[in-house]
């Protein structure tokens, strides 16, 4: 298929939400499915099958399903943990013991531990990030600040965990040891993570104790005490669900175990009803203090109110996967390819191809596989050993996935923080200073491995005899 005929689809998306978010200040599902209504067609004129094109939406929102699974226990976790008084727990100790100064530092840095230890940016971002934004807000910084640094932490860990399921992605599809990828993936996401506290630091000093209208944190303090039984012991249900993917429980059991705790929690320690506590897990916690801030944080969770996020995905997903099997988005990296004269250029290519996958096809795994499947023969026939190509694909794929509204990570973050791209965007330092730390190695050769004549003819000639 011609360039023009692929990026078509793309185009007329781009505009088309361009006019409808800005102009008409609506969602961007109706454009991704003015876009996928277009790719179909472009796909027919080509010969495909009506029966064709809709294997291709049903193939593309199958990647999705796990992700849709997450989403929704995300949903009923926020409901159970917020009805159950975990989350104003969390916010209650938060408002005591950190200062303003430091918050967004140190809310980064347990975001990064947490997400290090179970090896979920978006299970991070669901419970920790939850209560982070809770207690920034009554702090009075921006929500966009302190979503960014969240973001930050939650990716940091998500990127450098061997439990992460990006991370053992990018080093299975390349053939790369995974110790030996995440051990070349310090020398980006470390500057990267230091840069951001950094900045953070430097952010934190405007909102600093005697800025701070303390009066009204201890307002919030006071009201989180009157609506919520607040104990410490409270603080171990989020720990329970943090022991148990850490002991390499899989995800979903563990957010299972986490929303029957905060159920659980609703009914014994809250004294609310079985109906309250089966109501906040279908439409979210409901609850009227008075305090509008208050009030706002804590109406919220719910199967209900993921479901924008899933009909996102699912839109996402049917124009994605049109892209992907009619073979537009394998011309649309052909194209990139052109450019990719040398090993820096090359590893430049693979980021710049890893952001428009995510772009184009709303989805961070995509992002990671099919630039894995266009360049990895490439990488061997430069000489390039193949823990470039998986760094490449996790600073490129994982990292700038946050970015696009339309993409499940985009889509995710506004359904869980409340917050949207365009505001958080210039304070998730983490995940635009990597892409551009890596791009710079690869232009100047830094830390780039080689590998020998004899190890590129081996692998070359392993994948011809498995061809």
């Amino acid at each position: 298929m011609s360039l023009g005929w692929a990026i078509l689809p793309l185009f007329i998306m781009v505009i088309t939400m361009v006019i409808t978010i800005i102009n008409l200040e609506q969602g961007p599902h109706i454009p991704l499915i003015v876009g996928t209504t277009v790719a179909a067609i472009v796909a027919w004129k080509h010969g495909f099958k009506w029966s064709d094109i809709e294997e291709m939406m049903y193939k593309g929102i199958k990647l999705a399903l796990p992700a849709v699974v997450i989403i929704i226990l995300v949903g009923l976790i926020i409901g159970s943990w917020i009805g159950g008084g975990v989350v104003a727990t969390m916010i209650f100790y938060g408002l005591k013991i950190i200062t303003p100064a430091f918050f967004l530092v140190t809310i980064c840095v347990i975001c990064s531990i947490v997400s290090l230890a179970i090896g979920s940016s978006w299970s991070t971002m669901g419970t920790i990030g939850v209560a982070g934004m809770g207690i920034g807000l009554s702090m009075g910084i921006p929500a966009g600040m302190i979503a960014g640094a969240v973001i930050s932490g939650a990716y940091f860990g998500d990127k450098m965990s061997p439990l992460s399921d990006t991370t053992n992605l990018a080093a299975g599809l390349t053939g790369t040891d995974l110790f030996v990828h995440i051990k070349h993936m310090f020398y980006t996401t470390i500057p990267g993570i230091l840069i951001a506290l950094g900045v953070y630091a430097f952010l934190g000093n405007r909102y600093k104790s005697s800025n701070i209208d303390q009066e009204g944190i201890n307002q919030t303090i006071s009201m989180l005490d009157q609506s919520f039984v607040i104990s410490p012991w409270l603080l171990l249900v989020p720990l329970a669900v943090i022991v148990l993917v850490a002991l390499k429980v899989p995800a979903i059991p563990a957010l299972i175990v986490g929303i029957l705790l905060g159920f659980l929690s609703q009914i014994l320690i809250q004294g609310g009803s079985v109906a309250d506590a089966v109501g906040a897990l279908q439409s979210g916690y409901v609850i009227d203090t008075g305090n509008a801030m208050v009030d706002d944080l804590f109406n919220r969770g719910g199967l209900d109110s993921m479901m924008y996020t899933v009909s996102m995905t699912i839109v996402a997903m049917t124009f994605g996967g049109i892209l992907e099997y009619s073979g537009m988005l394998q011309s649309i990296m052909n194209q990139i390819l052109k450019f990719a004269k040398s090993a820096g250029s090359l590893i430049a290519s693979t980021i710049v191809a890893c952001f428009a996958t995510n772009a184009t096809c709303s989805e961070q795994y995509i992002s990671i596989v099919v630039p894995a499947r266009m360049f990895s023969t490439t990488y061997t026939k430069m000489g390039l050993h193949s823990k470039n190509l998986s760094r490449a694909l996790e600073d490129g794929g994982t990292l700038t996935s946050v970015f696009i509204p339309w993409n499940t990570c985009g889509v995710f973050i506004l359904g869980t923080l409340g917050v949207g791209v365009a505001e958080y965007a210039p304070f998730a330092i983490l995940n635009f200073i990597v892409p551009i730390i890596s791009i710079i190695y690869a232009m100047t050769g830094f830390t780039i491995q080689k590998i020998s004549e004899a190890e590129k003819l081996a692998i070359l000639n392993k994948e011809t005899v498995e061809l």
